[in-house]
C-alpha cells in the first residue's frame, strides 16, 4: 500500500534533506519523488513536494504517521500539505447535457483502467445521455435546470454529491454555469473549456474559430471557481487545422482535443500530481 504527499513552503536550502530524513527515520521507503521551485512566487520563491512512499510494512498507524508529519515537517517549515492513500478509491460524479464525447471517454478510460476511480453517478440537466450512462451501468439523474429553479436544483445535486461519497466533481461538457453556493459547497471541480482561455467564449465556438480563420485549436482543462474560465489551468493542448476544413470538420478535431486534455487533467488530479498555487497549478 502506497501514501502521496503533497508539500509546499517557502523556499530554503535542505528542504528535498528534511522531508527524505523525515521517512528514513521512520524505515518507509520513497518510491518517486519530484519536486519544483518557483523562484517568481509572489511573496518569494516557493517550493513544491510529490513523495509516494511504500506503506506494506507501516512502522505506525495513519493517524500518527500524519500528525509526526504536520509536528516535524509542515510547522516548522510554515508548509501546506495533503496526503491520500491508494486504498482508498476516489469517487467522481461527470455532469454532462448533450454532448457525449467527453462522458464516452472518461467511462471507457475508467473501465480500461486508464482513470483509477470509481464513477459514482452521472448528473445531467437533460436526459440525453442516459442511455450512454445505463450502457456503462451507471447512476444517471436529470435535474433541468432554468432560472428559476436553478438554486433548487443545484442543492439537489449537491445531496446526490454527498449521498455518493463524490471526492471530485468532473464537467464534461455541462453547459450550465455553476453559482459560487454550488462551487463553495462541492468537492474540487475540473472543467473542460473548448479552446485557450479567454478566446472565443459563448456559443459556437467553433464557427467562430472559421470565420477568422485559426490555424490551431485547443481545449483547456481547469479548475472551477466563482469567475467563469478562470480557474487555475491543469491541461492545454492544440491541433493543426486548414484553412479547408468546414466548421463541422473544427468541432470533430476540437472534440478529440477536449477529449485527451480532460482525461490528462482527471488523470492528474486522481494520481495526486496537482498543487494550486493561487491562480496557478504546478503539475508534478
Amino acid at each position: 500500500m502506497k501514501a502521496t504527499f503533497l508539500f509546499s513552503s517557502p523556499d530554503q536550502p535542505g528542504l528535498v534533506a528534511r522531508l527524505s530524513g523525515f521517512f528514513f527515520e521512520r524505515g518507509i521507503n520513497i518510491v518517486d519523488a519530484s519536486n519544483h521551485t518557483d523562484a517568481w512566487a509572489e511573496g518569494g520563491a516557493r517550493f513544491f513536494m510529490r513523495l509516494v512512499v511504500d506503506l506494506t510494512t507501516p512502522a505506525s498507524t495513519r493517524k500518527d504517521l500524519e500528525s509526526a508529519f504536520a509536528k516535524a515537517i509542515a510547522e516548522p517549515l510554515s508548509g501546506t500539505w495533503s496526503v491520500g492513500y491508494d486504498d482508498v478509491m476516489p469517487r467522481v460524479a461527470i455532469l454532462v447535457t448533450k454532448e457525449s464525447a467527453c462522458l464516452y471517454d472518461l467511462a471507457l478510460r475508467r473501465e480500461q483502467g486508464e482513470l483509477r476511480c470509481d464513477i459514482a453517478c452521472v448528473l445531467s440537466n437533460h436526459a440525453a445521455l442516459e442511455r450512454v450512462a445505463e450502457s456503462f451501468r451507471l447512476p444517471f439523474f436529470v435535474l433541468p435546470v432554468t432560472q428559476d429553479t436553478k438554486r433548487e436544483q443545484e442543492q439537489k445535486m449537491l445531496e446526490l454529491l454527498k449521498q455518493h461519497h463524490v471526492d471530485l466533481v468532473v464537467l464534461a461538457r455541462y453547459m450550465q454555469i455553476l453559482s459560487e453556493h454550488f462551487l463553495t459547497a462541492a468537492p474540487p471541480v475540473i472543467n473542460i473549456h473548448h479552446g485557450f482561455l479567454p478566446a472565443f467564449q459563448g456559443a459556437k465556438p467553433y464557427h467562430q474559430a472559421h470565420t477568422r480563420g485559426v490555424k490551431l485549436i485547443g481545449a483547456t482543462a481547469h479548475y472551477a471557481t466563482k469567475d467563469l474560465d478562470q480557474g487555475p489551468i491543469i491541461e492545454q493542448d492544440v491541433a493543426r487545422v486548414r484553412h479547408d476544413m468546414g466548421p463541422d470538420e473544427l468541432v470533430r478535431v476540437g472534440r478529440d482535443v477536449e477529449r485527451v486534455v480532460l482525461a490528462r487533467a482527471v488523470r492528474a488530479h486522481l494520481e495526486r500530481r496537482i498543487l494550486v498555487e493561487g491562480r496557478r497549478t504546478i503539475v508534478l
